[in-house]
């Protein structure tokens, strides 16, 4: 017991003696890890080659979620989402626009961008431990450009010689529409020229705006139209002030060609007797749009015998008019409908050999040719307005001039 207590003495004493180490070690030991040389911050760009950029458009039926799903986890989407929602909401993503995302090496979200439209981009930037938006609005650079062409075939390949786009052959068609069917009565030699905005991203055509004046001559006859606010809105006038807008289309569909006309002897296609064909055929592919041809009521919208499936409308002053052999029907019975509302759909229904509309107009219960109605004249220019609008029509006329481009803008003279 005793030699026990003396060994547990002698223990504690060494425990207790202090413990020296040399000066030198424990400098040595402080300094074993010299502070390293940082190098400079890499420049811009090359911070930028380090991150990894995701880029790609929204498809159809796609959230953010399952867009960026393979590149960020729930809670990063879920912190972009609340960033942006300020100034736009992720929610409303829109087929076919294009996104950005730029994740660091430590694929974190370094940076988001979405096109919100051709204008407006919405941007998403990492700023320290947090998450910045803004949205970048840019503007177009708008001139009022002359373009003038020559027709060979049609007015779309015009257009296209012209250096232009279809949609300046569609809108060009759209005002001269009620006093031209531009399926049938373009001739080789016929001419146009308008007068248009021409819209610039960057220096980049984008799109086309407003046409402001346009001529169309069609053998000896000249047409002219000035873009002018009347009594119904923006609306296009011959120079005299009389509206191009007339209370019936020349045509129910925008383009197509005559298959059949109005006549009171003809050999039926599939009857193989000859009877009355008391409208016109226009051909065109399934599913072409058709429209109404004035205001008016659907009277009937259904199967109706060798016509198939038949819209009628009825309109002002005794007139009707009806659509046969329709693929579809967009209309009910009662409805009221506006001039160029879409009313069904080209079909081959009932007693047809191929897809076309038969388009026929009824006066007072008789069928008349679609074709040579005279439809009621329209109110011109009211007097209150007739000094505006000699203004207008000036300054647009003088637009058709080919004396290049003048920025929009710029130009004087009174604008609407």
């Amino acid at each position: 017991m005793a030699v026990r207590r003396l060994r547990l003495l002698a223990a504690l004493a060494l425990l207790l003696l202090p413990i020296r180490l040399p000066l030198k070690m424990e400098y040595q030991a402080a300094s074993i890890l010299p502070l390293p040389i940082l190098p400079p911050l890499p420049p811009a760009r090359t911070v930028e080659r380090s991150l990894r950029v995701v880029s790609g458009t929204i498809a159809r039926n796609t959230t953010l979620e399952r867009a960026l799903g393979a590149s960020l986890d729930a809670t990063n989407i879920h912190y972009l989402v609340l960033t942006a929602r300020p100034l736009y909401d992720l929610a409303r993503l829109s087929v076919g626009h294009p996104f950005d995302v730029s994740l660091d090496t430590d694929g974190l979200l370094a940076a988001f961008s979405y096109g919100i439209d051709e204008l407006r981009t919405l941007r998403v930037k990492r700023n320290g431990d947090g998450l910045e938006a803004q949205v970048e609005t840019r503007r177009y650079d708008t001139r009022a450009e002359a373009i003038a062409g020559r027709i060979s075939s049609s007015l779309f390949g015009a257009v296209e010689e012209a250096g232009e786009s279809d949609q300046l052959a569609l809108d060009l068609a759209a005002i001269f529409e009620w006093d031209v069917d531009f399926n049938t009565e373009l001739q080789p030699g016929d001419s146009f020229r308008v007068a248009v905005e021409k819209m610039y991203l960057e220096g980049r055509f984008a799109r086309y705006g407003r046409i402001l004046s346009a001529q169309l001559v069609r053998g000896s006859r000249t047409l002219r139209a000035v873009r002018f606010d009347g009594p119904r809105g923006p609306e296009y006038y011959t120079p005299g002030g009389v509206p191009l807008r007339k209370t019936f289309l020349r045509s129910p569909l925008k383009f197509s060609r005559i298959s059949s006309r109005f006549t009171h002897a003809r050999l039926h296609p599939i009857l193989n007797v000859v009877r009355p064909h008391l409208g016109v055929d226009f051909a065109a592919p399934i599913g072409t749009p058709v429209r109404a041809a004035a205001d008016g009521v659907v009277l009937a919208a259904g199967w109706s015998g060798g016509y198939g499936r038949v819209v009628r409308l009825r309109h002002i002053r005794g007139l009707e008019t009806l659509y046969g052999h329709l693929s579809r029907i967009d209309v009910r019975r009662g409805q009221r409908v506006v001039q160029g509302d879409r009313i069904g759909a080209v079909g081959m229904t009932g007693l047809a050999t191929g897809p076309h509309l038969d388009y026929r107009t009824i006066r007072n219960g008789t069928f008349v040719n679609p074709l040579t109605i005279q439809p009621p004249p329209p109110q011109p220019v009211p007097a209150s307005a007739r000094t505006a609008f000699e203004a207008e029509r000036d300054h647009e006329l003088a637009l058709l001039e080919p004396a290049g481009a003048i920025v929009a803008d710029d130009t004087p003279g009174p604008r609407r």
